[in-house]
């Protein structure tokens, strides 16, 4: 096994022998088999065009708490007077080349150029949906703001950029982000790979993010498993305001259930941590997966019906969408 060229520290309940991974859940490593499998088996359905987006222009700061999404697994979180990005995305491809790839279908619901002064950004992982290296520096160079992923992405993002500093955490670890504000990392079920010879070499995660104006729960990529480290996150955090969960990129099933939730999946998530509203994202903006476009929405729609539960309390997010505490959701 090829050395870890992003990270090296001692052995873990979730580090060993060079590799991250998941404990007590499905390994989620699929081989080229597989990939063939999916790819051959006729199952992807078409998308619908994705409608025009009403972009959103956020004030410089929110005393209170309020979130944004921008698109795909973009959100910007705004609290206690400071701005915080999560996962963002800002270019038309996700990929490791410009010129081929999943493209965006949908404008960002924030332009570039209308960002409030962004004081931090969280990354969950290094899939390039979620890091992109060019509004990595795009941001760096408009904002400065503090970086902060899981470790080993520091050295991810070091290859293409090293004029950005990364602050990396372990699951548990949190990171005091000024004016009260904390960010701590928490386990995902899922993986990490930037080419086919550095899968597992960084970590992975979400975070809860607490502060004086509320908590927000980022979940992160993630399989469902057994659900405990939903739960873990409940007990340990029973104050969570708010949870980014994703509803997208499941189908088929028996390819990506060990590393992305469905719709229903995502519903039990909410309920496991206690999150009082939810946006669903990780949806209807790139092309990853089988199911249609519009699939997730959809079908979050029919889980919350079935469960009795009323349709605003876990949104599948469009760009642009604003959720406040106070004015709850919308345009």
């Amino acid at each position: 096994m090829p050395a870890n060229k992003y990270y090296q520290g001692p052995p873990s309940d979730h580090f060993d022998d060079g590799r991250f991974f998941n404990p007590r859940h499905p390994n989620t490593d699929r081989g080229l088999k597989d990939l063939l499998r999916w790819r051959f088996e006729g199952g992807r359905q078409p998308w619908t065009e994705a409608p025009p987006v009403r972009t959103t222009v956020p004030e410089p700061q929110v005393a209170g708490l309020r979130v944004t999404m921008v698109g795909h697994a973009s959100v910007l979180i705004q609290l206690a007077g400071r701005n915080l990005l999560v996962d963002p995305v800002w270019s038309e491809r996700v990929s490791p080349v410009r010129w081929a790839g999943p493209r965006r279908v949908n404008a960002p619901g924030i332009r570039f150029e209308d960002l409030p002064p962004i004081h931090a950004v969280l990354l969950t992982h290094d899939h390039y949906d979620h890091l992109d290296i060019d509004t990595l520096k795009r941001l760096q160079q408009a904002h400065r703001p503090r970086f902060v992923a899981p470790l080993g992405n520091d050295a991810v993002i070091a290859g293409k950029a090293p004029e950005i500093r990364v602050d990396t955490l372990d699951w548990g670890q949190s990171l005091d982000l000024g004016a009260d504000i904390t960010a701590c990392l928490q386990p995902a079920n899922h993986w990490s790979a930037r080419s086919l010879g550095d899968r597992r070499m960084a970590l992975w995660g979400g975070y809860v993010i607490r502060s004086p104006a509320g908590t927000v729960y980022v979940v992160g990529d993630t399989g469902y498993g057994d659900g405990e480290i939903f739960r873990e996150v409940g007990a340990r955090f029973p104050d969570i305001d708010f949870a980014v969960i994703p509803i997208g990129a499941y189908a088929p099933r028996w390819f990506m259930k060990d590393q992305h939730v469905d719709p229903a999946e995502a519903v039990r998530i909410m309920a496991d941590c206690g999150a009082r509203r939810a946006f669903g994202v990780h949806w209807g903006t790139f092309r990853l997966t089988d199911e249609a476009r519009t699939a997730p929405k959809e079908e979050l729609a029919a889980e919350l019906q079935k469960l009795g539960l009323p349709p605003d309390v876990f949104v599948a997010a469009e760009p642009g969408d604003v959720w406040d505490r106070e004015a709850s959701f919308g345009p």
